[in-house]
């Protein structure tokens, strides 16, 4: 869940939480299967636009406070900053990129370490209320457990259904050894 708040015509506030994930995993090897469910962490942020109201660059600074459970949660704090960019390239098409650094959590859950990467995507409006997106990501992750990159594809589809809210879609491919193989997720975002 994650309720964004206006603070004033250029700024929001966030707080993000997972209140129940399950995570499974599979040993190629040995066939077997494993599966933990828990709670998330709590993620503060803050948003601010540097181009105005809905401008399309953003500055957006993030903590993560490690109140997750040991399935899902990372079991110490974590902060960082995404810059959004957007570019409407006119006709419904828009293209978008976030950079990102962070001070991610080492895998020993104590401690942390650089994390850094981007996200690229194209979104286009199918019709006026369907919009398509693909996405590409990498992230470049130096725990001292041993640094990784991971990189992955998603496609996704929002519909509005009314003026206030919006239905998501979408699924996520792993593009390298060290990335998780496919998500899938569903959401509803609703305006107050």
């Amino acid at each position: 869940a994650l309720v964004r708040i206006g603070l004033d015509t250029v700024t929001e506030a966030q707080i993000g939480w997972t209140a129940y994930g399950v995570m499974r995993t599979r040993d190629r090897t040995t066939g077997q299967i494993e599966r933990v469910g828990g709670t998330g962490d709590v993620q503060l942020g803050l948003r601010r636009s540097l181009s105005g109201p809905n401008g399309p660059i953003a500055v957006q600074p993030f903590v993560t406070l490690p109140t997750g459970g040991r399935a899902i949660g990372s079991g110490d704090w974590s902060a960082g900053i995404v810059v959004p960019i957007a570019f409407d390239l006119g006709k419904g098409v828009s293209l978008a990129i976030s950079p990102e650094l962070n001070a991610a959590v080492d895998k020993d859950r104590s401690g942390r370490h650089l994390a850094y990467g981007s996200a690229l995507g194209l979104s286009v409006d199918v019709t006026a209320s369907l919009s398509a997106s693909i996405e590409l990501q990498a992230k470049r992750d130096h725990d001292p457990d041993g640094s990784k990159t991971t990189a992955f594809a998603s496609t996704s589809f929002a519909l509005m259904v009314g003026a206030d809210t919006q239905i998501d879609l979408g699924t996520v491919i792993g593009l390298t050894h060290a990335s998780a193989d496919a998500q899938l997720y569903a959401g509803i975002s609703r305006r107050f």
